[in-house]
């Protein structure tokens, strides 16, 4: 349909404003469903946004742009979903931070930005997240995935002590636990127990999505 394509396009030209108007349209004119809208429409413009930064067409503020514009469409329409029909469902809920010790946090908001204008549920702990509060978290939310930071080399072993603590509380098997951060490889992965790894927030959507089954 015309106004979809209209409104994945503009998510991939960066247009916040005819985001909001088209947004609004399909509010007014009251015969589109507002789920399509969301997913064939604006969710369909985040996704060519993700695979433009892996074609290496866009950069990092494109990235952010984008996610922007997706976010600032879909908050316009959310209120007028219906209460029990027609809403999006989420793709998983995530509980995301930068480990206990570490305050680097642009690469963590990155990823919980695009993870939200994918279709998740995103629960962002910030940075320096103490190892029992992020489980506790996981648990108080229902959780799906638990998604790890990490800058330093120093407070690395805080991911592996997050995954140590699920195994003894026996949680391990509940959450799929996702590491990031600049010193993080394969093998640590391995070493923690992780599930897996994203170098950058394009590919830690796909790996949530991997994960948790998702197309």
């Amino acid at each position: 349909m015309k106004i979809y394509e209209e409104m994945a396009q503009s998510v991939v030209d960066l247009d916040l404003e005819k985001a909001k108007q088209l947004a609004q349209k399909a509010i007014d004119e009251k015969q589109l469903s507002l789920l399509d809208v969301i997913e064939k429409g604006f969710g369909e413009g985040i996704k060519r946004v993700g695979d433009l930064w892996d074609q290496g067409e866009f950069f990092l503020p494109e990235l952010m742009r984008g996610a922007q514009v997706m976010e600032e469409a879909v908050k316009i329409i959310t209120p007028h979903l219906g209460e029990n029909a027609d809403k999006p469902k989420s793709k998983g809920t995530v509980v995301i931070c930068t480990i206990e010790g570490d305050i680097h946090s642009i690469g963590k908001t990155i990823v919980a930005t695009m993870l939200r204008a994918n279709g998740f549920t995103v629960i962002d702990l910030g940075v320096d997240a103490k190892i029992e509060t992020i489980v506790e978290t996981a648990e108080e939310n229902n959780a799906d995935v638990i998604g790890l930071s990490a800058l330093l080399t120093t407070t690395m072993i805080g991911q592996k002590k997050v995954v140590e603590l699920l195994s003894e509380k026996g949680l391990r098997e509940k959450y799929k636990v996702m590491l990031g951060g600049a010193p993080v490889t394969e093998n640590w992965v391995k070493e923690c127990g992780a599930d897996g790894y994203a170098e950058n927030a394009v590919a830690a959507v796909a790996l949530a999505k991997k994960l948790l089954n998702i197309a």
